[in-house]
């Protein structure tokens, strides 16, 4: 597998949770996208870029389940939660819950809209370890009050790569009349995703990860209900435009400012790329993804004599293992520079180590980080 991707190969690339990998023929397909734009760029953004553009969400609908009229493209999930974020009409009496595990930037954003209105952050403590999704459900609505505005909920955890029980929260917090707000950074590709199922106020997700589209592809999906009230983070010519062949929502969304839209055109591309990868496309792409990241847990787990820190059922192509206190970056860098592993390791609150399982990786790349590990932590341990 690793011939369709460009990655170094003197490194054992274990993290592409972060920043997603590209394959070769996508960004052979990007290259192409780029020459078009660039012989005649007034006819391609004028006259050609819409069409594709609707190409592009249409295909992406189909392998979400979701309205096309309510999927936007943003350049990451940070834009998408932003423009939200940034649309609420918020007061110094809401409360807008959170929890412990909430993604660094997504948890800023947050931060700094509530400051705005005044509004109250309320703090869901989930733990880690953790015996079951039911902890998340009983945890978040044990804060729910009637001040309770919204819910902004990860739906796989970045640092403890956890899958959060999305549409049970989702459900239940409209049953409370609350919207939710849903940071599916890593979702698609990750797992099989139906936003109509889900059902939630706003679901923001990343493409350039699990799906393998360049960088800069992503999503924000807005329920029917909801689009009127959303702008995007950039206002540009969209909010004033006289036509009526689209909605306000998608002619905003659409048109913020001249930039390379070719990561969003080559999302079509990705998913027809992995999905050739394998026999049986989308899901034997997850299910190998999920096997390999519970073998790779449970090597770990067994070689360090750790406890499993989830349950199976909540995790799926990356999977995070408790580290004895230490330095986290000094870890890391030795594990680069000494051993030529690429794996992050993150603060929870000692250190956290997570691992992504992708289709160019192979038990033996764990094993090697398995033996790296037992070196490095007995060394400190010893000095």
């Amino acid at each position: 597998m690793k011939q369709h991707w460009t990655l170094d190969p003197n490194i054992t690339y274990l993290n592409h949770g972060s920043f997603g990998a590209t394959p070769r023929a996508v960004l052979e397909k990007q290259n192409e996208f780029r020459a078009q734009l660039e012989r005649e760029p007034v006819r391609f953004f004028v006259r050609e870029l819409e069409p594709l553009l609707d190409d592009a969400r249409n295909q992406l609908a189909a392998f979400l389940n979701a309205d096309a009229k309510g999927l936007a493209f943003v350049p990451n999930a940070t834009a998408g939660f932003n423009a939200v974020l940034r649309s609420l009409d918020l007061d110094k009496f809401d409360e807008l819950l959170v929890t412990t595990h909430e993604y660094n930037a997504a948890r800023n954003a947050l931060e700094f809209v509530a400051g705005l209105a005044g509004a109250k952050i309320v703090l869901v403590d989930v733990p880690f370890p953790i015996a079951s999704p039911d902890v998340v459900v009983e945890r978040v609505l044990e804060k729910v009050t009637d001040r309770t505005r919204l819910l902004m909920l990860d739906h796989v955890t970045s640092q403890t790569a956890l899958i959060f029980p999305v549409e049970r929260l989702v459900r239940e917090m409209q049953s409370r009349g609350v919207d939710t707000l849903i940071d599916g950074a890593h979702a698609p590709g990750f797992l099989p995703l139906d936003l109509r199922a889900i059902g939630a106020a706003y679901y923001t997700g990343n493409l350039h990860k699990w799906v393998c589209a360049p960088k800069g592809a992503a999503f924000l999906y807005v329920r029917e209900n909801r689009r009127a009230s959303v702008r995007p983070v950039s206002i540009s010519h969209g909010a004033n435009s006289p036509r009526t062949d689209r909605s306000r929502f998608l002619i905003e969304f659409d048109w913020t400012g001249t930039s390379d839209p070719s990561p969003w055109l080559c999302i079509p591309e990705a998913l027809r790329t992995v999905a050739s990868l394998v026999d049986g496309g989308w899901p034997e792409v997850m299910r190998r993804n999920r096997e390999l990241a519970l073998r790779a847990r449970d090597l770990l787990c067994d070689t360090l004599q750790f406890d499993k820190p989830a349950p199976d059922e909540m995790i799926g192509s990356m999977a995070s293992v408790i580290l004895p206190d230490g330095e986290r970056d000094a870890l890391q860098d030795r594990l680069l520079f000494e051993h030529r592993i690429e794996v992050p390791i993150m603060p929870w609150p000692g250190r956290v180590l997570r691992v992504s399982a992708q289709l160019y990786n192979e038990f033996a790349d764990y094993e090697k980080l398995a033996s790296a590990l037992l070196h490095e932590i007995r060394i400190h341990a010893s000095s």
